[in-house]
């Protein structure tokens, strides 16, 4: 009955079941991806920079690389931008290029510094960031010049009108004079934050962060390329208080000191991550002069110490959709004392910034196609757009997808099954790490219900069959199908009857239920009121760490997505991240981030009252 763990290279391409690792030199590290995404989105995804300016279309050829270790097929722009030699040696177009098995990709350093960045889901961006940094040479004043010192400076920047603070202020006659009155300095808007001695233009970066509720990601960007300097993720350090925004509101709530606590945790978690892509990419804390902010309501606030109780009941208020100028000190970032924060606007307290974020990323508001944008978590955003009008909502899906409330759940990590599949009635597993199962990730609980739904061990209310009808339609796998000491129903996975050491209990089953029918009635409701149906979905994009490994056939099999061909059917990556990147390398795209306050209206779930008979309907599993 135990399944091979072992399995890693059983793939099928058409559904994007299974994982493949995407070895990047000379980075030296290796990413784990989905198969059937693009070399250049992989890379992007994960903070390698690659040579583009077209926005992955194929028309700059720009994006060479080459595969050292494994096959990827030689596409017609692959002729037009190599020899015959270099084709033979493995070099492809990074945005053509498919990983549909592992890979090992030499990547060439940046050769020219280009005007526009790209974004891993494609986007491109035109390079003008609101940080810029000028340097000047002023006249030193005399007795029939005495300018003030201040006004020399605006007078050598006179196409802009900056604002200056204090602290700034406090530099300027030590620098100018010291310097020979040749200095650099840093303007992000049109704030005057930092004056340096000599020539420094070349050294100006920002740090994009997507503040997850589990998972925060830090990007250190070079602004005069627009290129990823340094990446890096931990756990948000207020896990302790919950795994979910609602138990970190309800512990401030029952405690009047957590609220202190949950900031100081959050802003240790940023600053740690802060510190350690300085470290790793060798950069002046005092050359990062702005940061970009993309996270839930709770989260923003939690880590600005504003009250959230207000958030977490009816009738569910944050404090402002929008912030004012907010400085990086203010989230306990130590980098340029100066340097500003651009927090993203929310569209509700639970449509936050992250959302935002990834609706600027995925060109949502810019694309006439309808697409249906779906951020699975344990609180699930959903976005759909005809082209015209853009509707937003959120459905609460619980911790299901997290596994917090499995049987056998873990996190995403060594150990955990992360692919199932049934073929000619043998089960077969994928596990992170490639070592004994120990327990069961979100992306496997999906496919592993929606195999036993194939595989017609489970019905479609949900249930499993009986013994001998098990035993009718699967004689090998009916043996998985136990029943526990405590009189509960399971399917094992990896064990046997005496010793089930990871199983799907029937428990398990239900939760699945209720998340995904939360999620099915939230998109289902957002058609109608668009007056559509599901075939009129031209594209689903899944986001977030846990939709860029859902399998897109699982997720059709269990009614989490409408019924639609998988190539319709794309994981988006962290766009929450890309969001953030994108609003630091272009002004004009910050720009477009706080328009969609005016373009996206927010559907509130909660008070319908068809709610609860849609989804009561949704709970089936599709026959």
């Amino acid at each position: 009955m135990s399944a091979d763990p072992t399995l890693t290279e059983e793939l099928n391409t058409e559904t994007g079941a299974g994982r493949i690792d995407l070895k990047f030199a000379p980075q030296n590290v290796t990413h784990r991806v989905p198969p059937g995404v693009s070399v250049f989105d992989a890379a992007s995804w994960n903070g390698i920079a690659i040579d583009s300016t077209c926005g992955g279309h194929g028309t700059c050829k720009k994006c060479k690389v080459q595969i050292t270790e494994g096959i990827v097929p030689i596409s017609r722009l692959d002729i037009r931008a190599f020899s015959e030699d270099e084709l033979r040696d493995g070099w492809r177009l990074a945005c053509v290029a498919r990983a549909n098995e592992s890979l090992a990709i030499t990547v060439p350093p940046l050769t020219t510094r280009p005007k526009a960045a790209t974004v891993g889901v494609g986007r491109q961006v035109i390079l003008r960031p609101a940080t810029q940094k000028r340097y000047i040479e002023l006249s030193e004043p005399t007795l029939h010049d005495q300018v003030p010192d201040l006004q020399r400076i605006k007078n050598a920047i006179s196409d802009l009108e900056v604002t200056v603070d204090l602290s700034v202020l406090r530099k300027i006659p030590k620098v100018l004079r010291a310097a020979n009155w040749k200095v650099t300095v840093t303007i992000v808007d049109n704030a005057l934050v930092d004056i340096e001695p000599a020539d420094t233009t070349e050294f100006r970066y920002a740090i994009a962060y997507d503040l997850g509720t589990t998972t925060v990601v830090a990007t250190l960007l070079d602004l005069n390329t627009g290129t990823p300097v340094a990446v890096k993720s931990m756990l948000n350090m207020q896990q302790p208080y919950g795994a979910d925004v609602i138990s970190r509101i309800s512990a401030t709530m029952m405690d009047e000191t957590a609220l202190a606590r949950l900031q100081k945790t959050a802003s240790e978690t940023l600053n740690g991550l802060t510190q350690e892509v300085i470290e790793e990419s060798k950069v002046s804390a005092s050359h990062v002069y702005e940061v970009a902010i993309a996270g839930n309501a709770t989260m923003v606030q939690l880590v600005l110490g504003v009250e959230t109780e207000p958030v977490g009941v009816a009738p569910f208020i944050t404090v402002t959709h929008t912030w004012p100028t907010l400085l990086a000190k203010d989230f306990g970032i130590q980098i340029n004392e100066n340097a500003r924060a651009f927090v993203f606007p929310s569209f509700g307290a639970y449509v936050g910034g992250d959302i935002v974020s990834g609706v600027l990323a995925t060109g949502m508001d810019r694309d006439k196609r309808t697409r249906l944008f779906i951020d699975v978590g344990t609180n699930c955003e959903i976005i759909l757009s005809n082209g015209e009008k853009i509707l937003a909502t959120a459905a609460p899906a619980g911790p299901a997808f997290e596994a917090a409330s499995i049987a056998c759940g873990m996190r995403a990590a060594d150990g955990a099954i992360e692919v199932v599949t049934i073929e000619d009635d043998k089960l077969k597993l994928q596990v992170i790490g490639d070592v004994e199962p120990v327990g069961i990730c979100g992306s496997g609980l999906v496919d592993a219900c929606a195999e036993l739904v194939k595989a017609e061990l489970l019905d479609a209310s949900g249930r499993f069959v009986k013994d001998e009808v098990a035993k009718e339609k699967a004689p090998n796998l009916s043996r998985n199908l136990i029943t526990l000491a405590t009189g509960e129903r399971v399917f094992v996975l990896h064990g046997d009857e005496k010793d089930p050491k990871v199983y799907l209990s029937q428990r398990d089953v239900r939760e699945l239920q209720f998340a995904k029918a939360s999620i099915a009635t939230g998109w289902r409701l957002l058609l109608e009121e668009l007056d559509l149906v599901d075939l009129d979905v031209q594209q689903v994009l899944l986001a977030g760490s846990f939709g860029s490994y859902l399998s897109p056939a699982s997720a059709v099999a269990i009614g989490l997505v409408p019924k639609l061909p998988v190539m319709r059917i794309v994981s988006a990556g962290n766009v929450a991240g890309e969001g953030a990147k994108m609003v630091l390398l272009s002004q004009t795209e910050r720009s477009g981030a706080t328009a969609l306050l005016n373009e996206v209206n927010y559907v509130e779930l909660s008070d319908r009252k068809d709610f609860n008979d849609k989804f009561v309907d949704q709970l089936s599993f599709p026959v």
